[in-house]
């Protein structure tokens, strides 16, 4: 008989570095086969620099190199969690739901690597573990992304749309019944580059970009894109963003600052082209904190930007894949083919019992 409640341990690493994220959460389900969730113990690891590094000159590496990263950054991922559990004395956790952190996402070359996840991880933690939910789905001939629709449908229904702004934006919205979800374009692994030129970790609250000038031919330049006009299902990787997004920015004999400025500005009109006027949005994500960009968007678009609680809003990601890990540990689906495309609704992701 399948339980009615579950604690796990909800872990996500996303593209723009900024750390590890950690979730201790409870989910339950209701006679009326609806999903609560409670967001219980919360923490964020900061990458150090080496591991930075090393995650960023992954997608160059060789197959040789991968499979080293893979095995080095599993067993620090271990680390990680041990830690997290340790330090919060959490006991009787039915699984470790972990996303791992992407490498290569090149789905229409059947390929994405997500490093972190291999078996050893449940022996490394000693807990059952729950992960690597991308890879069926490209096998079944999907994005193998966005996942985390599925969450939006089950937990935020009330919203017209559920926005996230992390390295890339990607939007869920139910359209003729069904739910459908994709990427939008980058974000924050564009804003965070520049960001970083001028000696910072990010542009807090969009303050450098909002002083900066707008560089009108760059500005076009960005809008010819062709992903833009590419229908869903859609998803985006970094190596998009080093062969079409960098080249343009990074041509221009222009300040840091003016890039933050341009491309602040595009972001907020591809993301406002996908509303409908007068609409709820909910937004999560780092580029939740960038109220420059949110500005933006509210002028090219009449839309409600609603902000849950901080922790929501940094930890969403990391809650949606407990709630995956779950879906899965039940044999139910987790992973939508109107959202990715695969051949059909699945159960994705692999589960790891520790000996």
């Amino acid at each position: 008989m399948l339980q009615n409640e579950y604690k796990v341990i909800g872990v996500m690493s996303g593209t723009s570095l900024d750390g590890i994220d950690l979730a201790e959460l409870h989910f339950s389900l209701s006679e009326s086969t609806s999903w609560d969730f409670n967001i219980l113990t919360t923490e964020t690891i900061p990458y150090p620099s080496d591991w930075i590094k090393r995650l960023k000159e992954g997608i160059a590496y060789s197959e040789e190199n991968l499979e080293l990263l893979n095995k080095d950054y599993t067993l620090y991922l271990s680390e990680i969690i041990k830690k997290f559990i340790a330090k919060n004395e959490l006991k009787n956790i039915d699984a470790v739901c972990s996303h791992g952190h992407t490498i290569l996402h090149q789905p229409n070359k059947g390929i994405t690597l997500q490093i972190g996840n291999l078996p050893e991880l449940a022996n490394l933690i000693q807990q059952k573990v729950v992960c690597d939910f991308r890879m069926q789905d490209v096998e079944l001939g999907g994005q193998g992304a966005p996942l985390v629709p599925i969450g939006d449908q089950l937990l935020f229904y009330e919203y017209d749309y559920c926005l996230n702004l992390g390295g890339f934006a990607n939007v869920s919205l139910e359209r003729d019944g069904k739910r459908i979800a994709y990427d939008i374009c980058a974000v924050n692994v564009v804003l965070n580059k520049y960001a970083n030129e001028l000696g910072f970790d990010y542009d807090d609250q969009g303050k450098i970009a909002k002083g900066g000038t707008f560089n009108l031919s760059v500005s076009g330049l960005l809008g010819t894109v062709p992903f833009y006009n590419v229908l869903p299902p859609k998803s985006l990787g970094m190596e998009w963003v080093d062969q079409e997004i960098f080249p343009i920015l990074d041509a221009q004999n222009i300040y840091p600052a003016t890039k933050l400025r341009t491309y602040t500005d595009h972001i907020a009109r591809q993301i406002a082209r996908q509303f409908h006027k007068d609409t709820k949005v909910l937004v999560t994500g780092g580029g939740a904190f960038n109220s420059y960009l949110l500005s933006k968007i509210k002028q090219y678009k009449k839309v409600e930007l609603i902000l849950p609680s901080k922790e929501l809003i940094e930890y969403k990601e990391a809650l949606i894949f407990g709630l995956l890990g779950v879906l899965k540990l039940r044999g139910e689906v987790n992973s939508l083919s109107s959202v990715t495309g695969a051949k059909k609704d699945h159960s994705s992701g692999k589960i790891y019992l520790h000996y």
